[in-house]
């Protein structure tokens, strides 16, 4: 890979995908719009011989300077926060936006790859998750802007791979952590840190014994990579099968925070999956990729960020 076009490559998972890249050689240019993304998260890279930053929307007419080997499509809302408030724009990053990703890999005979999310099963009725199945999706829920814009995002890859013999791989990424979460971007993990380090209560959602399966950033990163450098159509889920309830994931931040705070159960959110633990059969056997780090090693590293 000499060359890769990132978009949302100023967003948390995609700042971490940039600095990968250019640590192996590969020459990145990274685009955003920064609708829920920051320059500081990509501010160390400016001078970094290789790297380029471009304001784009990918909703709009996309123009990037190629030829690129490789396409990582990242550009979307991804927390429940931003994409509650941004449902329109966050539709459209997985219609409009993945059609024109796709068009310049196609441009370029480029490898694509979508960044799906584990969303995409819902509120699941099979556990572990396996990539066969199809999803428990309420499609005019509050969160189905995000599920249903990736669900179609899939769609459309798979059918340009058919229709085009475009170079596609989709991944589905399960819930990912580490540095350069926004503090208020309304997710678990930076929720409960900055609440844990301010002396806060941690707000617990419904009973706290829905289940969650963190995969620390830089595994995922990998992953993504390994994607990109086979052949493999995907889906491929992308995550850590150690589950955890919320609950335990609470505890453990106030103990490596070192927090007196206390738990503080509030409602559950509208559709909010019970359990999430994704099968990473294929990812092993196909990527011969599984995650590394374990939560005692990633949270230290996220709460000293």
């Amino acid at each position: 890979m000499d060359r890769a076009l990132v978009t949302g490559g100023a967003g948390f998972v995609g700042s971490h995908l940039c600095e990968r890249l250019l640590e192996a050689g590969t020459e990145v240019v990274a685009a955003d719009n920064f609708a829920t993304a920051a320059t500081v998260n990509v501010a160390h890279l400016l001078d970094r011989p290789g790297f380029r930053l471009l304001s784009r929307d990918v909703t709009g007419p996309m123009t990037a300077p190629g030829p690129f080997d490789v396409v990582f499509h990242l550009a979307s809302a991804a927390s429940p926060r931003d994409y509650l408030r941004l449902p329109l724009e966050t539709l459209r990053a997985g219609s409009y936006g993945t059609e024109r990703a796709l068009d310049i890999a196609e441009r370029d005979g480029a490898r694509f790859v979508l960044a799906s999310t584990s969303e995409v099963y819902g509120d699941p009725r099979e556990h572990p998750q396996r990539e066969e199945y199809w999803g428990h999706v309420n499609p005019i829920g509050p969160r189905s802007v995000y599920d249903e814009a990736k669900r179609y995002a899939e769609a459309l890859t798979s059918a340009m791979r058919r229709e085009r013999d475009v170079n596609t791989g989709i991944a589905r990424i399960f819930n990912t952590y580490g540095p350069r979460m926004r503090p208020d971007d309304g997710r678990m993990i930076p929720t409960f840190i900055g609440q844990a380090l301010a002396g806060a209560p941690l707000t617990v959602t419904g009973t706290g014994g829905q289940t969650r399966s963190l995969c620390y950033v830089d595994d995922t990163v990998r992953g993504l990579i390994a994607l990109a450098a086979s052949d493999v159509p995907g889906p491929v889920n992308l995550g850590n099968p150690h589950e955890l309830t919320v609950l335990r994931i609470a505890e453990e931040i106030l103990a490596v925070t070192g927090s007196a705070s206390r738990i503080e159960y509030v409602d559950a959110a509208v559709d909010d999956p019970a359990r999430r633990c994704p099968d990473i059969s294929r990812a092993r056997r196909e990527l011969g990729w599984e995650p590394e780090i374990v939560l005692a090693e990633g949270l230290p590293r996220t709460v000293g960020a």
